[in-house]
């Protein structure tokens, strides 16, 4: 009997025992790390097929932008664009309808970077002819009414072509100027008999 009692004590003593170093063990454990994310910066919003008015501080329409994929970055307020087509005012109203291959515009709307393939296309208007522009990786500030790009540019005008590399357009005074290696091609015009 006395045997047995020990046998008893020997097993509630390691039973003690056990629990007493699984609860050290779980008091000394080092806390879970938490998982951290490693990559771009999340959006705080995305639009699909959205379209997008940008107005002045007068108040009056200064672009607006369309596109399938609009994704907003909450760290700096700015947009990214995807194949966006956009419209752009002169001082009068005029629009220059154009497309990109992507856009970024910051978060108060003053600057915005058309990367890639740009167009843009400006109807006739009281003071100027129609006219289509082709460059490529375009700063413009729709709220200053400019633009411009080191790239090559070609400026079409009935008429006649225009290239050159490096190109600053006013969109106030109705002026597109290329800025170096300029040529032009004049088209024929028939004669009158």
């Amino acid at each position: 009997m006395n045997m047995d009692r020990r046998f008893i004590l020997l097993v509630i003593g390691l039973v003690i025992l056990v629990a007493v170093t699984q609860v050290m063990l779980w008091l000394t454990r080092p806390p879970a790390l938490e998982p951290t994310f490693s990559g771009p910066p999340r959006s705080s919003y995305t639009l699909d097929n959205f379209s997008m008015n940008a107005l002045g501080e007068d108040g009056k329409l200064s672009f607006t932008v369309s596109g399938p994929r609009l994704t907003r970055r909450s760290e700096d307020g700015s947009i990214f664009v995807s194949t966006p087509d956009y419209v752009m005012v002169d001082k009068d109203g005029n629009p220059w309808v154009g497309k990109s291959d992507s856009a970024w515009v910051n978060k108060d709307g003053s600057l915005m970077r058309l990367e890639g393939n740009v167009e843009m296309a400006r109807a006739d208007a009281d003071a100027a002819k129609a006219a289509t522009l082709h460059t490529s990786d375009l700063t413009a500030r729709p709220k200053a009414k400019t633009f411009e790009t080191a790239a090559p540019a070609r400026i079409e005008q009935p008429g006649s072509i225009l290239r050159g590399t490096g190109l600053r357009g006013d969109l106030n005074t109705k002026v597109l100027e290329l800025l170096s290696d300029v040529n032009n091609t004049f088209e024929p015009t028939p004669r009158k008999n």
